[in-house]
């Protein structure tokens, strides 16, 4: 090995170190930042090296390294722009579509280049099947994010049977191209029906099992990078590929056990979304108790303890800073402030938390499910911001829809006050119980609109 090479394999070495310490850093949110551009230096520095690679070696040609430097150029113009543009409550979308590109890019690897030898074409049957899965399933489940397909379980007429002869037809093809080093359309058949296999896998899955899917495409995305860097021998993209590919699966396993759904379950599809509008339940029931902002900002004004329980509600009406405003109005009155945040709180995993960091919302404040729950049976009051599901204490008795599923104990606290625009249902479509429990006062309105009217009438008790 000549020099250049083995300072080649070094710098890659410390790229791939670069990548552990960076995902290591992203466990709490007051490092997640600094790991971020850890990983992304990394990646950085190995595609610039790759390049340099390239050029020494003269496995290149200079209309080649052009085509190379404008797409990377584009596409770095394209993501900055993406990025620096999205709201936040649309994150999970172009999360999606980044997870689809992985895919996608992944796939197109394969199928350019294709590899010799039994072990590199098993590598490229594996990275052009869970590639072009990830690519279909991602772009699918960007639309039902974003509103441009329903976010219901769409189910597809005679879906699981089609489904079935796709994965027999990949089988077929997979075998040809491994073991009788078939011809390069079979690749390109076994892309085909992969793409159609994602779509009819993701069709039928629901809105409320989004945070599961997403983390499930991100596992897909890394371990088809993982193996197009063994179809390249590529040392950075196997660390890179399977470092994503295994946070993402523990990530999955997580969410799934979260929400009390089997990772199987999600999968088959079929369950409810509470993205439709429901109807609203009578507020003046009697089984209801209706409040003000005026009497919530009296309430919070003089409490010792304040538990605030976010939910998709802050995130759809882009309450973030109302929420920080409010926290730092009762933390300048002496009350003890603190977040409790579900893990699904929002649409995909730590969204709730990127949504609160970007309004500056002391990392501190933010409690996971355990240390919320702690938190929820010292407080004088809970403040639920438009969270369902995730606070039903129906999850605590067996035979409904939620039985088992772990929840934030806001009934445990000595009061607790809602904000939610109507009494309709969340994604499992049953009434939260409470909604009736006689601690709990609903205030009827949209988290932006009442936070702001629950500021105000706080300042005004100055």
């Amino acid at each position: 090995m000549s020099a250049f090479d083995t300072t080649v394999h070094l710098i890659y070495l410390a790229c791939a170190v670069g990548f552990v310490v960076g995902l290591h850093l992203m466990n709490t949110p007051a490092t997640a930042r600094r790991g971020n551009r850890i990983s992304a230096g990394g990646m950085a520095v190995a595609i610039v090296v790759t390049a340099v690679v390239l050029g020494h070696d003269g496995g290149v040609t200079a209309g080649a390294l052009v085509a190379l430097a404008s797409g990377a150029a584009a596409g770095g113009v394209a993501g900055t722009i993406a990025a620096r543009r999205v709201r936040m409550t649309a994150m999970p979308q172009l999360v999606s579509l980044f997870n689809a590109v992985g895919g996608g890019a992944a796939a197109l690897i394969a199928l350019g280049d294709r590899p010799g030898g039994t072990s590199a074409a098993v590598a490229g049957v594996l990275d052009v099947l869970i590639g072009a899965v990830t690519f279909s399933g991602s772009l699918v489940a960007s639309g039902k994010l974003a509103g441009k397909i329903a976010g219901r379980p769409i189910v597809v007429p005679l879906g699981r049977p089609v489904t079935a002869l796709l994965a027999a037809a990949a089988a077929g093809l997979a075998v040809l191209i491994v073991g009788f080093d078939a011809p390069a359309g079979a690749l390109y058949g076994l892309a085909v029906c992969a793409l159609a296999a994602g779509v009819l896998l993701t069709l039928p899955i629901g809105g409320a099992d989004m945070p599961v899917v997403i983390s499930l495409l991100n596992a897909f995305t890394g371990t088809a990078v993982a193996m197009a860097g063994f179809v390249l021998g590529s040392t950075p993209l196997i660390i890179a590929g399977g470092l994503v590919g295994a946070a993402g699966a523990i990530l999955t396993k997580l969410m799934a056990d979260a929400m009390n759904r089997p990772i199987g379950a999600i999968v088959a599809g079929g369950y409810g979304t509470g993205d439709a509008v429901t109807v609203a339940a009578g507020a003046g029931s009697a089984a209801v108790r209706e409040t003000t902002a005026d009497d919530v900002a009296l309430q919070l004004a003089y409490a010792e303890r304040v538990v605030i329980v976010p939910g998709y509600g802050l995130a759809a009406a882009q309450a973030q800073h109302e929420a920080a405003a409010l926290t730092e109005a009762l933390a300048g009155r002496g009350v003890a402030v603190s977040y409790a945040i579900h893990p699904v709180a929002g649409r995909m995993p730590g969204h709730m938390n990127v949504l609160l960091a970007e309004a500056n919302t002391p990392y501190e404040m933010l409690r996971d499910l355990d240390e919320g729950n702690a938190d929820l049976a010292r407080a004088d009051v809970a403040l639920v911001i438009g969270a369902n599901d995730v606070t039903n204490p129906a999850a605590r008795r067996a035979g409904n829809a939620v039985s088992g599923m772990p929840i934030l104990d806001v009934d445990k606290a000595r009061s607790v006050i809602v904000i939610k625009r109507s009494l309709g249902h969340g994604y499992a479509g049953i009434d939260n119980e409470l909604y009736t429990d006689p601690r709990t006062a609903m205030l009827f309105a949209d988290a932006k609109a009442g936070l702001t009217a629950i500021l105000a009438a706080l300042h005004a008790y100055a």
